[in-house]
């Protein structure tokens, strides 16, 4: 198991950009797909983006592709989110998944470790 913290997430306006970082601790975070979910107030956590190990694969929830992009650095042991063109129904707290068996469009099963989440707010 890894240990998540994330960082970046804030207040932004319609149209802004924010950047999600989240760091983990432990040998085996570059052996495992990463990824990212966000769970709305009332809502149900659902998933975001994913990457591969080697972060040569990545796959988007449709509700996000062409405007979110996940990367990793294995030598910082660091997988990014890069939000841009935001919009009010981007708001919810994000939450760094780790220790994955999957990236190609993942649930929340695939994942065995969690940050504590960030909170994201994008105002109209």
């Amino acid at each position: 198991q890894v240990q998540l913290v994330e960082s970046g997430g804030g207040l932004v306006q319609a149209g802004g950009s924010l950047r999600l970082s989240c760091a983990a601790s432990g040998r085996t975070f570059s052996s495992y797909a990463m990824g990212w979910f966000r769970q709305a107030p009332g809502k149900e956590r659902e998933f975001v983006a994913a990457i591969s190990w080697s972060g040569d694969y990545t796959t988007y929830a449709d509700s996000v592709k062409g405007r979110f992009t996940i990367s990793r650095d294995n030598a910082k042991n660091t997988v990014y989110l890069q939000m841009n063109s935001l919009k009010p129904e981007d708001t919810a707290v994000y939450y760094c998944a780790g220790n994955g068996r999957s990236w190609y469009k993942p649930n929340r099963l695939d994942f065995g470790s969690w940050g504590q989440g960030t909170q994201v707010t994008v105002s109209s």
